[in-house]
């Protein structure tokens, strides 16, 4: 099976790589920009699986398709939680949101295997994609949540809640009086429901309110440490793989 993977990020592409290669697929071809990608495709045969890095450093990588016909499947991998990642789910193999995750990947790449069979082309409409990503549609995020304290509901308006966290297989808010309370829901569908300049994944169990941040610290292997104004429960940490992203959204 040939695979490449499309990725600007030398480290994250070189870690995906031997994630892959403990399941036993070899991704020998790597490629970090739009223009490199390009020129690859014209002069090599179309591999069988991209993993597809959507923001690369010199634009967005569905610039290489407006010049060239895709023949392969496509797995994404975008650090783009906060918009309508559904559209990559009806359009392709799979999506890895950033930090990939080794069984997120073992599972999206089982689904790929499982289509070999059929040898079902993968329509991907390009053009709708890149339109939810460049000029996102407008949409009413939530505004609170009701939660359950005893036999009663208490509404919480968005703004009063410091972070969002998953722990012991449940999904809790926390208030900036302090208080945590449990949800029935979880953090993949908060992705689509928190507004994205205000609230920010920062690692698979953590969505941060902006205007709750007190510090950040560098934290080691290139983190960074994360200090709220009541949340203090546990460390708080950027994952490597969003600092860069983590960085571009304070801003």
């Amino acid at each position: 099976m040939n695979v490449i993977i499309i990725e600007d990020e030398k480290p994250s592409a070189r870690r995906l790589q031997r994630m892959l290669k403990t399941l036993n697929m070899e991704a020998q071809t790597m490629l970090h920009s739009v223009e490199e990608s390009i020129k690859w495709f014209e002069d090599n045969k179309h591999p069988d699986l991209i993993f597809l890095d959507i923001q690369l450093s010199d634009g967005l990588s569905f610039e290489i398709f407006e010049s060239i016909e895709i023949k392969s499947a496509v797995i994404f991998t975008t650090a783009y939680d906060e918009y309508a990642l559904q559209a990559f789910k009806l359009n392709s193999i799979d999506y890895l949101l950033k930090p990939i995750d080794e069984d997120d990947l073992a599972i999206a790449v089982k689904k790929y295997q499982e289509r070999l069979p059929q040898k079902q082309a993968v329509t991907l409409d390009f053009n709708d994609i890149k339109k939810l990503l460049v000029n996102p549609i407008d949409r009413e995020y939530k505004k609170r949540f009701s939660v359950k304290v005893g036999q009663h509901l208490k509404l919480i308006n968005i703004d009063d809640i410091e972070c969002f966290y998953s722990e012991n297989k449940g999904t809790y808010l926390y208030t900036t009086e302090g208080r945590n309370y449990l949800l029935d829901t979880t953090l993949e569908y908060l992705e689509n429901e928190l507004e994205p300049q205000t609230f920010f994944r920062i690692n698979r169990k953590f969505f941060v309110n902006i205007n709750a941040i007190k510090d950040m610290v560098s934290y080691t292997n290139s983190r960074l440490q994360i200090k709220l104004n009541a949340y203090n429960e546990q460390e708080v940490i950027v994952a490597r793989e969003r600092v860069k992203d983590f960085r571009a959204w304070l801003e």
